[in-house]
C-alpha cells in the first residue's frame, strides 16, 4: 500500500522514470525489506544485443553521475516467429508500431511463442555492474486484453496461464514476472553481502 510502509527498510534507489517500473520493484522488493526511491538518471542506452548489456552500462553511468549505489532494469520481450524482435529495441517497438503492430507482424504465423527478459544491474560508483536477469516464457495473444500493467503486458500471456499481464494483479506479475525473478536474485545477492 503506498505511503509510509514503502519508506521503510533498506534504502535502494533505482534509476527509471518509468512508474510502472517502480510500482512492481516496491511490490516486490518491500517486503523482503527494501525502500524503493525512484531518481531519474539513466541517462541514454547503449544499442547493444542483450538487456545485460544496456542495464550493465546504464548502472554504471547512472551511478557516477549520482555519486551513490543504485540498480537499473532493462527488459525485453522476445518473439520467437520474430527472430527475437523487438527484444531489445521492445521500447521503441512499443513507440512506434504498438501492440497491434507485433500482433500484425504475427497474424500468418504458426508459432506465437515468446519470452520476456529482465536484466538488473546493481553498481556503486566507480565498480562494476552485478548483473541479475529473469525471464518468463509464454505467449502472444491474439488481441491486447486487460489494463494493468504497462508495456506489452496486455498481450503476452506467461506459460501455464490464461491471462495477459495486463489481466492481473501487480502482486500476481510479480509471483510471475520476469522482472520478479531478477528483482528476488538481486534481492538475495544484496541480503547475503557482509556490509548488508
Amino acid at each position: 500500500m503506498p505511503g509510509s510502509n514503502e519508506r521503510r527498510g533498506r534504502p535502494l534507489l533505482f534509476a527509471t522514470s518509468n512508474p510502472g517500473k517502480l510500482a512492481e520493484a516496491r511490490q516486490v522488493l518491500q517486503p523482503l525489506g527494501f525502500s524503493v526511491e525512484s531518481c531519474d538518471a539513466k541517462g541514454v542506452e547503449i544499442q547493444a544485443d542483450t538487456t545485460a548489456e544496456v542495464a550493465a552500462y546504464s548502472s554504471r553511468a547512472a551511478a557516477k553521475k549520482l555519486g551513490k549505489p543504485l540498480i537499473v532494469e532493462d527488459a525485453g520481450l522476445f518473439v520467437e516467429a520474430l527472430g527475437g524482435f523487438p527484444g531489445v529495441y521492445s521500447a521503441y517497438a512499443l513507440r512506434t508500431i504498438g501492440l497491434e503492430g507485433i500482433i500484425a507482424l504475427l497474424r500468418r504465423s504458426q508459432s506465437r511463442k515468446a519470452k520476456f527478459v529482465s536484466s538488473v544491474a546493481y553498481c556503486e560508483p566507480g565498480g562494476e555492474p552485478m548483473v541479475f536477469e529473469g525471464s518468463v516464457r509464454g505467449t502472444i495473444a491474439d488481441a491486447p486484453k486487460g489494463s494493468g500493467g504497462f508495456g506489452f503486458d496486455p498481450i503476452f500471456i506467461p506459460r501455464g496461464g490464461k491471462k495477459t499481464f495486463g489481466q492481473v494483479t501487480i502482486e500476481e506479475k510479480g509471483a510471475l514476472s520476469h522482472r520478479g525473478a531478477a528483482l528476488r536474485k538481486f534481492a538475495r545477492w544484496r541480503l547475503g553481502r557482509s556490509d548488508g
